[in-house]
């Protein structure tokens, strides 16, 4: 089982697609399996109108449930999370995030959408029955700046808040696969069972 990055800003390249390329290049490093889903990939009119049967955003939600831990980015519009993250959470199944760890990440254009992360998002994911939703990083653009090149480029301050957030990721990640029953071996029936004296 891996980890899932979900890209919940509308735009890329993006501040909060900064933050998760950190952690997703810090979780590759150490060997972990990991991939993204980009929420801007999916149908507009499927996220919008809630088609749940669509098959891209089956697709999606098996992705969700197959993974063992997720981290989600979203920058912050109006005090909470982005729309288009929302929408896609909605489709989800009510336990869609049983037994996951998750870890969240947030951007917004100043220090006082920090709490966006407490009040806004952790009340949704924590609906979805995780099995632990890790205290979330939040970085403003003063903290995730822009190049000349147009890159973004990650404050030393944020860079090591993301390395903390990560090393926690994965303890409990791997925790997470330990604590996980091996899968069941369906026993031989007797009669097929072959000896040799």
């Amino acid at each position: 089982m891996s980890i899932l990055f979900i890209q919940g800003s509308p735009v890329e390249p993006s501040r909060s697609a900064a933050l998760s390329g950190f952690v997703a290049a810090e979780i590759q490093r150490r060997g972990i399996d990991n991939s993204r889903l980009k929420l801007t990939d999916l149908p507009a009119q499927a996220l919008l109108n809630a088609k749940f049967g669509d098959p891209q955003i089956r697709i999606a939600s098996d992705r969700v449930a197959g993974a063992a831990a997720i981290v989600i980015a979203t920058p912050v519009y109006k005090a909470a999370y982005s729309g288009l993250l929302k929408s896609f959470l909605d489709l989800l199944p009510q336990n869609g995030l049983e037994g996951k760890v998750v870890l969240p990440l947030a951007t917004a254009g100043s220090p006082h959408h920090a709490l966006a992360l407490d009040y806004a998002l952790r009340p949704v994911l924590q609906s979805m029955s995780p099995s632990l939703v890790l205290p979330g990083v939040h970085a403003t653009d003063a903290t995730v700046g822009k190049s000349d090149t147009g890159d973004y480029v990650l404050s030393a301050e944020i860079i090591d808040r993301l390395a903390q957030a990560t090393d926690r990721l994965i303890y409990e990640y791997r925790a997470l696969l330990a604590r996980r029953p091996e899968p069941a071996v369906d026993p031989v029936p007797f009669d097929q069972v072959r000896c040799s004296v």
